[in-house]
């Protein structure tokens, strides 16, 4: 018998010769841990910031170092984040901004594992702030003491995973109170508890404890037949239970592939392993093109708005602001973009960001703020009301006749430009008070300006390219295929009409679009003002931008307007700096 040994163990083996520990992974107690958490504004690491940061580093158990800092993301804390967290928008004026303090958390985690409950949250943030401010993300092992609490504890151990949970259960010494440090320190302590647990599974090294984290369900290995009859290529899959109700609704380049995922050791989140122990069929309908796939899912998870979808359900609650068509229009947040002679801006992603746009507009034109009825007959009848804002320089008073209709709708015009077309006189009237501010050390107030500005432009870039393309009549275009040939796609007032495929090596590609264009849907003019809802014009746009996309044919013209809020992307995508003209578009001239 020969008997090798490793860091001081010896491992008898009965036959042959038995390889060193470092052959079966890295140890668990060799492994460098970087345990993180994060606050932010929002649940969306695509619309929303972080605002603190907190990491720890333990090696065998012991503590090696911390990092814990507020962050200036750059966008308003939202009243219920400051009162679950205790964050405020004062504390993170002079806080150290997002790339520098990306910078130092990639400095202090280089060569380690990322350890976080409810992982996917906080690396979803980091890696969507890394691709944001231009740096690499690195390829970090992670660990979610979710995943593993829920593989290594019973229900009738704990009730739920969460993090207070778990801190109570494995009596961690830092009780997590929704701060970043607190909460990374509170991780730590559950991380340690369930490594023990681990052991008793058998569990020693660190691609052991990730491969027994993702380990499928009985649901899910019960339930791996009915990936069975899907085909391969781009498509849509629904997931139905035994009464056809549908539970879920998903899209894919490949629908073999992505299907069979969820019955793997991949499929990790919570709520769609409940879905696939409901499941009884996966029906799917296979397009050809992952463009038209992306559109179906959109339409059909609107139509149906399955339980376990969280995304796309309901459409119908985009939030405009609408510049409204009477005698002496106002701005009015709306749920409803109508074919009218209004004009509208966004939509946005919340009430909030809408209410700063308007304060935006307000600043630069001085339209009326009441909500009363005004019309010169209620004027000259003296049945309207008046307010403090004429005194105070920002409403000329057209309520009781002190500005004339004609004066009024000056004022009405500068805004539907900006709104429609020229942004240049809210970003000049926006900079000179933030200039101002700043002057004046007023740090936080010039924030907020800078603020309502960023939320103008973004919903005004969106409007302006919405506008746009709904303005066309019809538009074809083909865009290299991922297999050769090239995929066609046919765009009716913003609405996809129809999808086709030209097959490599075709000798004409005339008779595959005109077949495309002969089968594509009638798009008539509807109550709303756009044929399409925003996800799915985003998604046109998005394929359109794309690289390699070639215009067919354009019926009318598709055009970004001159000094439209396309030109100042650097406050879209920043929300600070100065606003420059954003190379790489389609610029003012017609496509």
């Amino acid at each position: 018998m020969q008997i090798l040994s490793h860091a001081a163990h010896t491992v008898p083996t009965m036959q042959g010769v038995q390889g060193t520990l470092d052959d079966l992974g890295t140890p668990l107690a060799e492994v460098t841990f970087t345990v993180v958490d994060l606050e932010t504004t929002g649940g969306s690491a695509d619309e929303c910031g972080i605002t603190e940061i907190g990491a720890v580093k333990v090696r065998g158990g012991a503590v090696i170092g911390e990092l814990g800092t507020l962050v200036d993301c750059g966008l308003p804390i939202p009243p219920f984040i400051s009162v679950l967290t205790g964050i405020t928008q004062q504390m993170v004026v002079g806080a150290p901004r997002v790339p520098e303090v990306l910078a130092s958390f990639l400095e202090f985690a280089r060569g380690t594992v990322l350890v976080a409950h409810n992982a996917p949250f906080d690396v979803g943030f980091l890696k969507a702030a890394c691709a944001r401010h231009g740096y690499a993300w690195p390829a970090f092992p992670v660990l979610d003491t979710a995943d593993l609490a829920r593989r290594v504890l019973t229900r009738e151990e704990v009730p739920d995973r969460k993090l207070g949970t778990l801190a109570r259960f494995f009596r961690a010494s830092t009780v997590p109170d929704h701060r970043a440090l607190a909460d990374a320190r509170a991780t730590v302590d559950v991380l340690h508890g369930l490594l023990e647990r681990l052991g008793a599974f058998g569990v020693a090294s660190l691609e052991e404890a990730k491969s027994f984290a993702k380990a499928p369900t009985k649901e899910q290995q019960a339930k791996r037949h009915l990936a069975d009859a899907v085909p391969s290529g781009p498509g849509v899959y629904l997931f139905e239970d035994a009464s056809g109700e549908i539970l879920y609704i998903g899209k894919s380049g490949d629908l073999r592939t992505r299907v069979r995922s969820y019955f793997t050791a991949s499929e990790t989140r919570g709520r769609v392993r409940e879905m696939v122990g409901i499941a009884e069929r996966v029906r799917t309908i296979p397009c050809p093109t992952a463009l038209e796939a992306e559109i179906r899912e959109l339409r059909l998870i609107a139509a149906h708005k399955p339980r376990y979808n969280r995304r796309s359900k309901f459409p119908e609650r985009a939030i405009w602001l609408k510049l409204t068509d009477e005698a002496f229009p106002r701005l009015s947040v709306v749920r409803e973009c109508r074919s009218d002679e209004a004009a509208y801006l966004g939509p946005f992603p919340s009430a909030g960001s809408a209410e700063e746009a308007r304060a935006a507009l307000y600043e630069t034109t001085p339209l009326r703020q009441c909500n009363q009825p005004l019309t010169e007959r209620r004027i000259a009848a003296g049945k309207t009301h008046t307010c403090a804002l004429p005194e105070l320089g920002r409403c000329g008073s057209p309520c009781d006749g002190r500005e004339t209709p004609e004066a009024y709708a000056g004022h009405v015009a500068l805004a539907r430009a900006a709104m429609t077309g020229d942004a240049g006189p809210v970003v000049r009237a926006a900079r000179g008070r933030i200039d101002r501010l700043a002057g004046e050390l007023r740090y936080e107030e010039a924030a907020q300006r800078r603020d309502r500005l960023a939320a103008f432009l973004r919903a005004a870039w969106r409007a302006q390219r919405f506008a746009a393309l709904a303005a066309c009549p019809e538009l074809v275009a083909a865009r290299p295929g991922p297999s050769g040939g090239w995929e066609l796609a046919v765009i009716r007032r913003g609405r996809l009409a129809a999808t086709g495929v030209i097959p490599p090596g075709a000798p004409r590609y005339r008779p595959y679009v005109d077949a495309c264009v002969a089968t594509a849907e009638t798009v008539l003019d509807g109550p709303q003002r756009f044929a399409a809802g925003p996800e799915e014009m985003d998604c046109v746009l998005r394929w359109l931008e794309s690289p390699g996309v070639r215009l067919v044919e354009v019926t009318g013209v598709w055009s970004c307007p001159v000094g439209g809020a396309e030109g100042m992307r650097a406050w879209i995508d920043g929300a600070y700096g100065d606003p420059k003209p954003y190379a790489g578009r389609r610029g003012d001239s017609p496509v």
